[in-house]
């Protein structure tokens, strides 16, 4: 799946730790990745915990994707940071399960709390 997502790639993201139900994936925010008030865009925030989401979810080889997932935001970080996302399985029934991803800086702070819900297809592909 990784070596199709071009967006994570462009943001530079890399999965440093992948288990099945859990993901670690790290960023390093470039200056072109913050916004008027020169601190990281939360869309790329999202973009990273999205992708540790992904991969917690996929992880044991199921096609799964997102039914829902929000953020919320508790620290601000700038160019040069590098974020950390920790993303866990919180629980499962079914095709349908939920997630927390937590973002953290260099420093260990936590830069925003993620929950993610996924859905795992059928075998046609579909959401059934």
């Amino acid at each position: 799946m990784m070596a199709a997502d071009q967006a994570s790639a462009a943001a530079g993201v890399r999965v440093v730790e992948l288990s099945d139900g859990h993901a670690v994936a790290t960023m390093t925010v470039r200056g072109d990745m913050t916004n008027g008030h020169q601190i990281t865009h939360g869309g790329y925030v999202f973009l990273l915990a999205d992708t540790a989401f992904a991969c917690a979810c996929n992880a044991s080889g199921s096609v799964t994707v997102a039914a829902g997932a929000d953020i919320t935001f508790l620290s601000a970080t700038r160019a040069g940071d590098v974020l950390t996302a920790t993303a866990d399985r919180r629980s499962e029934r079914g095709r349908s399960g939920v997630y927390d991803v937590t973002v953290t800086d260099g420093a260990g702070a936590v830069v925003a709390e993620f929950r993610g819900r996924s859905r795992r297809l059928d075998a046609r592909g579909g959401r059934g």
